[in-house]
Parts: C-alpha cells; sequence; structure tokens
C-alpha cells in the first residue's frame, strides 16, 4: 500500500505541474497566457522531478505504465505487482487532473476554445496522421525508458539522486519530439486525464477525441518494449 499511495501521488504531481502549466498557457485570463511552449515543457519537466523525489524511496517512482513495463520486461520489477503500479498511476493521474480543473475551474469557464479545454487534459497531434503519430509517440517512449533503464537501480526503480537527470530527459524530448503529438510518453498521463475531461461537466467542452485515445497508450508501451529488448541485448553483449 505504501508503494501505491507513493506511485498515486507522485503521478499525480506530474499531472499537476504539467496539466496546470498548460492551463496557465492556453485558458483565457491567466497570468501566464500565451507564454509558449518552453514554458510548458519547463512545467512538465519540473512535474516529472518533483514526482520522482516524492516517490523514489518508496516505490522507485516508476510514475509511468510504460516504465513498468520495461523493468518487469528486464526482470528488475515482479509482474505480480504491475496492476498495482498501473492502477496507482492512472488514479494519480485522474486525481491530478481534477486537482487542475479546480485550480483553473474560472478560466476554464472564461475560455470559449474546446480544443485549449481538452489540450490541458491529454494530447492530440497538429497533423493527425495515426501511424506517425504512433510512432512518434514510440521513439520518444523508446528514448526515456532506455534512458530510465540505466538509471535505475537493480531491484526498484529510479533513485531519488535520479530525479534531475530523468527531469532533463523529459525536457529535452519535449523540445525536441514534442512538437507532433505533444509528447504523451506516458499512457497514465494521457487516458487518466482523457477520463477526467470525459466526465467533467464544461460549458462549451468538445468530445473527448476518443478516435486517436488509442495512440498515447499503444506507442509510449510499444516504445517501452523496444527499449527493454534493447538494453538486454546490450546487457547481454557488453557485460
Amino acid at each position: 500500500m505504501n508503494a501505491f499511495f507513493a506511485e498515486f501521488f507522485g503521478t499525480a504531481m506530474i499531472i499537476v505541474f504539467g496539466g496546470g502549466v498548460v492551463a496557465n498557457v492556453l485558458l483565457s485570463q491567466t497570468k501566464g497566457n500565451n507564454s509558449g511552449w518552453i514554458v510548458i515543457t519547463f512545467g512538465w519537466a519540473v512535474g516529472v522531478f518533483t514526482g520522482v523525489l516524492i516517490s523514489a524511496p518508496i516505490s522507485g517512482a516508476h510514475l509511468n505504465p510504460a516504465v513498468t513495463l520495461a523493468l518487469a520486461m528486464v526482470n528488475k520489477f515482479s509482474w505480480s505487482l504491475v496492476p498495482v503500479y498501473v492502477s496507482a498511476q492512472m488514479l494519480g493521474a485522474m486525481f491530478g487532473a481534477c486537482l487542475v480543473y479546480i485550480a483553473y475551474k474560472k478560466h476554464f469557464d472564461a475560455t470559449p476554445d474546446p480544443d485549449l479545454k481538452m489540450a490541458v487534459f491529454c494530447t492530440s497531434p497538429n497533423i493527425r496522421s495515426y501511424w506517425y503519430n504512433v510512432a512518434t509517440e514510440i521513439i520518444g517512449t523508446f528514448v526515456l525508458v532506455l534512458a530510465v533503464l540505466y538509471m535505475a537501480e537493480p531491484e526498484v526503480g529510479l533513485g531519488s539522486l535520479n530525479a534531475l537527470p530523468v527531469a532533463l530527459v523529459v525536457l529535452g524530448l519535449g523540445l525536441s519530439l514534442g512538437g507532433p503529438t505533444g509528447y504523451a510518453i506516458n499512457p497514465a498521463r494521457d487516458l487518466g486525464p482523457r477520463l477526467i475531461h470525459f466526465f467533467l461537466p464544461m460549458p462549451l467542452k468538445r468530445d473527448s477525441d476518443w478516435k486517436y485515445s488509442w495512440v498515447p497508450v499503444v506507442g509510449p508501451l510499444a516504445g517501452a518494449a523496444v527499449a527493454a529488448a534493447i538494453f538486454l541485448v546490450f546487457k547481454g553483449t557488453f557485460s
């Protein structure tokens, strides 16, 4: 249960910072309105740093089903705990999205563009081409997970000293590969808040784009699997 709550609150912190910075940049009448993509990427990176910092000593700070999958594939994590971690990550992401909505409730009400409201919760591509969108998510998550596997402690996950390096990797991914899809690179980060967007009563709300919702789930999981496979090959070849 300690690990469950660590994953829950760690993932929630990612969404509070990440969803919060998107709301600050995109929604009407905020202090940070139109402050740009670099501000968004820094917000997500600080969210990852905070989430890893508070959860690493307890759960290993996976905070991402793709990371959990990869760690299990390379025998750094027990398969029996995968459902516990993934459920905590999903619920934490949903909780974080609710907190962002409460914090920005009046700005959601004041924003006339339904696409901007949805963007606070989940990703969508600027050019919709599903297989290229999946490829982008695969590449981004592959880079993230391969880096995490080399930072990971042998038996648990990320140590607290790795909070800054993994945050910098996420920052770099946002700046370099975030343009096409908004770099979900985490199924819980996208699907959990997308569900909250679907259920929340908001004026001028659009649909939750379920036709696209499989992309930020399948892409990151596939990217994690590729990273795990390559990690095992390298480990077997060079160890």
